[in-house]
């Protein structure tokens, strides 16, 4: 097999699983982050990954619809998957368009929002997912009062 071939098929069999994790994750499932610097999530249990859950009162519904017009209003971004208890959204840097996928997902037990927010591509983030929930948390309470 030559080298051309073997990187062709090499490519494709990442592709291919990479797919499939995201479709075993299934939807309303968030993914773990990964182990470079630029993803965070509620459900980490690294402390330099974690971050908060939203919280909300009232009920879910309205919380959910509450943070699609969040999203919806929010610069550069664009929702992919709303569900009753799960939003996929990807938002895009403003200058060399790289994407980021956030995910939430609703606990209607516990009235909150788990959260994750990674980058698609690279390895370093300079702290924009951190910021970017921390903006989004900001927002969603103060729209609440």
């Amino acid at each position: 097999m030559t080298k051309h071939l073997f990187t062709k098929h090499l490519s494709l069999c990442v592709c291919i699983l990479l797919s499939a994790a995201h479709a075993a994750a299934g939807p309303g499932r968030i993914l773990p982050c990964p182990n470079s610097p630029n993803c965070v999530s509620s459900r980490s249990k690294d402390p330099a990954r974690f971050i908060e859950p939203l919280r909300y009162t009232g009920k879910l519904a309205d919380a959910r619809q509450k943070l699609i017009e969040l999203l919806e209003n929010s610069k550069r971004s664009r929702l992919i998957s709303v569900e009753v208890d799960y939003i996929h959204a990807e938002f895009r840097s403003l200058i060399f368009n790289f994407v980021d996928d956030v995910q939430f997902y609703f606990s209607s037990e516990d009235r909150i929002i788990d959260v994750r927010s990674a980058s698609r591509t690279g390895y370093y983030d300079f702290g924009v997912n951190r910021k970017r929930v921390e903006r989004l948390r900001e927002k969603f309470e103060n729209s609440a009062k």
